[in-house]
């Protein structure tokens, strides 16, 4: 089978990774793919947004499945078009992908089918959203309702911090997405990520995974699109996944089919672990990025049979099997990031550091230049390691990176560091 991913990042290669080891596989190809996935697939210049070259596309490669990475395509409905024309695609329609494309969205969903989160209201405007903001206090959760890239979340300690960010979202500092706010009670606990494949009718618990947001060590500094992630995530015990499942996943997915919406695709819950249990913060309508990269490394049966049998409607009859030793990935970004960066400079030796026992280096933001690897983003190389232990896992991941010579490069030193501390 020809299988064709969508997406550029370190969760695109490590999809692309995982699913060139199917023996189902005749040729992989991944569209635009960067300096990493060259070594695992053929790289096209697609564009995402142009439905009808990629419908080209596959028609002349007999692409025998579509794999769509990131959350953008997806909302901007690439499975719908692909579906239209009998292409097999794994990813949610444009009506299911809303999930994440509207927080109200969700919000509202939660809301009617009683599943777990925080109460929230949703506003069009400035001035209501300020005079709720007045009367409700802080701390406070702002919310652009649209995709914003990852950045349009403010966690608001005090009043004047929350005002600003509704001002910032008025005011266009989020484009679209910032056109209609919600504003969240804060939630107080651990968080954790959660994943499941769902094939329309039938959700199945994938595993589970902890990022690490804030670009500092110790968890401080500004948000990020994720520093670094380990996989499972230890405060998810047996008990707190099966409510995951029974409050959370089940109901939304039969909302959605109830609505004539069927979800198709894997559904990816970030949760906070409250003390009445899992609560939902926000939907992901994609595999997490870095958390991808250690669910991959991690996933010990056929990528490829998942992908396609929740494509195909058939994953009440698929066993997905996991290795029991946990990952951790260790993003390292550009200096600056996650404000402004350079970009291209050189990275080296990456080869040698990528050759420690279980570990596996994904690409994020790498381009490939005379014949140098350079960087080509603000998060660069995800640096993964699988161990008898987290501790052994995050040596192994910290060794490697000690290895790659890179020096307008920089990671956190401390993840992984709450499950190391149950350890």
């Amino acid at each position: 089978m020809n299988v064709l991913v969508i997406g550029s990042g370190g969760r695109e290669h490590a999809l692309c990774w995982a699913i060139a080891k199917s023996p189902q596989l005749s040729t992989l190809f991944c569209a635009p793919g960067n300096g990493g996935i060259a070594d695992v697939a053929e790289c096209v210049s697609l564009d995402a947004g142009n439905h009808g070259a990629i419908v080209a596309f596959c028609r002349d490669r007999d692409i025998g499945l579509v794999v769509i990475g990131p959350e953008a395509p997806l909302v901007d409905g690439l499975a719908d078009t692909l579906e239209s024309e009998a292409i097999p695609v794994f990813g949610p329609s444009a009506a299911a992908a809303q999930l994440e494309g509207s927080k109200a969205f969700t919000k509202d969903l939660c809301a009617a089918h009683a599943i777990p989160t925080a109460a929230y209201a949703r506003f069009g405007d400035a001035k209501s959203a300020k005079t709720y903001l007045r009367e409700r206090g802080a701390p406070i959760v702002i919310k652009a309702d649209g995709l914003a890239a990852g950045k349009g979340v403010t966690v608001a300690e005090d009043l004047e911090t929350a005002l600003a960010a509704v001002e910032d979202c008025f005011a266009g500092a989020f484009g679209e997405a910032g056109a209609e706010v919600v504003i969240e009670d804060m939630l107080v606990g651990e968080e954790a990520s959660f994943f499941a494949l769902v094939d329309g009718e039938t959700a199945v618990p994938l595993a589970t995974a902890q990022d690490h947001k804030r670009v500092g060590d110790g968890d401080t500094g500004p948000n990020t699109g994720g520093m670094g992630a380990y996989s499972p995530a230890s405060v998810m015990t047996p008990e707190l996944c099966k409510r995951t499942m029974r409050e959370i996943i089940e109901p939304t997915v039969a909302a959605l089919r109830d609505a004539g919406t069927p979800y198709k695709g894997v559904l990816f819950a970030g949760l906070m672990i409250t003390e009445k249990g899992p609560e939902l913060i926000e939907y992901n309508v994609r595999f997490g990025d870095p958390e991808c990269q250690v669910l991959m490394l991690r996933l010990k049966s056929d990528a490829l049979a998942a992908l396609l049998a929740t494509a195909e409607g058939s994953l009440r009859d698929h066993r997905v099997e996991w290795h029991s030793d946990p990952a951790l990935t260790v993003v390292m970004a550009a200096m600056g990031y996650p404000g402004s960066y350079g970009k291209g400079s050189e990275i080296g030796n990456l080869a040698a550091a990528g050759k420690g026992d279980g570990v596996q280096i994904f690409h994020a933001g790498t381009a490939r230049a005379d014949g140098r690897l350079v960087a080509a983003g603000g998060r660069v190389l995800n640096v993964t390691a699988r161990g008898a232990t987290v501790s052994q896992a995050r040596e192994r991941a910290y060794h490697a990176v000690s290895q790659i010579e890179w020096a307008d490069g920089f990671c956190r030193s401390d993840i992984g560091w709450r499950a190391i501390e149950r350890e």
